[in-house]
């Protein structure tokens, strides 16, 4: 996503820096795409609303008739108030946790939310709370990963879903509450290169069919998400028509495994919102240390961006394209620095032991805009109040320039709405 500076320097203007700049044209044509490769009879594609959970994205998606996947009670009440439709027939808002947290459960109960269970404890809380109604299973299939191994979604080392060899034991214990179990779920994560991708979903497809006949209630199998994106290189994103086609053969063979129509879904998060979002910030100094027996010197160029905005490169080392808007200086190390107190509040880190790791970038000045690309899943959403820093305003750009404020910068009383002195 790219934009003449001019035009950022006059949102800037308005909304001040930092700030979330999301183009509509790039999310509708990730929508589409995922439309494609869900457009197969019986395949149905949902949104994991936590890569992005903007009320303006759920709107997009509901008009374009893609479910959500939501994983807090209010993640799926967002949802609800966003247009998705309540209860579960069909369950256009599907809750996956691995536990009831805050109003999950009450959330659930009064909407008529399909549970996607992923601890066998669940069976027996909503048992507790009356609940006879349909469930969904998460499965942990034994295999799988993600991009960084915090982000581990399948295997023995994740805490997702419920051990393969005891899915059996779930079930039966769903049945006895008087639960029918209609519908299976897993989700192995992303791999870094497409073939891995391919073959982990034909595996676990193949294991769904597998085990679809011992669930005679079973209406729908959900492989999860994990479609990637490339945030190195904006050329060399994930080709979709071998999706459509891996996902039609799934449900097919599925389906013939079960002797009866399955409904397969794919839930993707990152993969719709990445390339949608930038994050916009400002240069607020430049300033340089020097190399002694510590190691080597750096130029810092200090942004008024930090961690508590885009927190994915100070967490695990994640790469986001960074462009020095209307710089002519010739490239050197440059390391892209945040105002926060904390040494890694920084966005140019990299490698197994998420180092230092300088970008070639043309010298800043003071004022300039910096460009933080991809900035769509898991930027906006998982920003925080660290330092009680408010957190940035998002604005919507359509395609003919429109801008629209979507969220404003959060001020103090925002930060202080919640807290009391009340005794208990």
């Amino acid at each position: 996503m790219k934009h003449d500076t001019a035009f950022i320097r006059s949102i800037a203007a308005k909304v001040g820096t930092p700030f979330w700049l999301y183009d509509a044209g790039v999310i509708r044509q990730r929508i589409a795409d995922i439309q494609f490769m869900s457009s197969a009879p019986n395949v149905q594609a949902r949104f994991a609303m936590k890569a992005c959970p903007a009320t303006k994205v759920l709107r997009e998606m509901a008009a374009a008739g893609i479910w959500i996947d939501a994983v807090s009670g209010n993640e799926a009440l967002r949802a609800l108030r966003a247009g998705h439709a309540p209860g579960n027939t069909p369950p256009v808002v599907c809750f996956t946790a691995d536990v009831f947290r805050d109003n999950a459960l009450d959330v659930v109960l009064k909407n008529g939310l399909l549970p996607n269970i992923g601890s066998p404890g669940m069976v027996q809380q909503l048992r507790a709370a009356g609940y006879t109604g349909p469930v969904s299973l998460r499965v942990n299939p034994g295999f799988g990963h993600g991009h960084v191994n915090t982000c581990d979604t399948g295997g023995p080392s994740s805490k997702h879903g419920i051990w393969h060899q005891r899915i059996i034991t779930a079930r039966d214990a769903a049945v006895s509450a008087g639960m029918r179990v209609v519908m299976l779920h897993s989700h192995i994560g992303s791999g870094p290169k497409h073939q891995e991708l391919h073959d982990n979903l034909d595996r676990l497809a193949t294991e769904f069919a597998e085990m679809v006949p011992l669930f005679p209630d079973v209406e729908a199998v959900s492989l999860g998400g994990g479609i990637p994106h490339n945030y190195r290189d904006p050329a060399a994103q994930i080709a979709i028509e071998p999706l459509r086609d891996l996902f039609t053969r799934c449900q097919q063979r599925i389906s013939a495994a079960a002797k009866r129509t399955i409904r397969l879904e794919i839930e993707p998060g990152r993969y719709y919102v990445a390339p949608g979002c930038t994050l916009i910030t400002q240069v607020h100094d430049i300033k340089e240390t020097s190399t002694n027996e510590k190691g080597a010197g750096a130029t810092f160029a200090m942004v008024d961006a930090g961690f508590v905005d885009l927190v994915r490169p100070a967490m695990y080392g994640s790469y986001h394209r960074i462009e020095i808007l209307d710089s002519t200086a010739e490239p050197e190390p440059i390391v892209l620095a945040g105002p926060l107190c904390e040494s890694g509040d920084v966005f140019t880190r990299g490698g197994a032991d998420e180092e230092l790791q300088p970008r070639m970038l043309p010298r800043p000045k003071v004022g300039d805009l910096v460009a933080i690309y991809d900035a769509g899943a898991y930027g906006a959403a998982m920003s925080s109040n660290y330092n009680s820093i408010g957190r940035a305003p998002q604005v919507w750009v359509e395609p003919d320039g429109t801008c629209e404020l979507i969220s404003r910068r959060e001020t103090l009383d925002d930060l202080l709405k919640a807290e009391t002195s009340e005794r208990l």
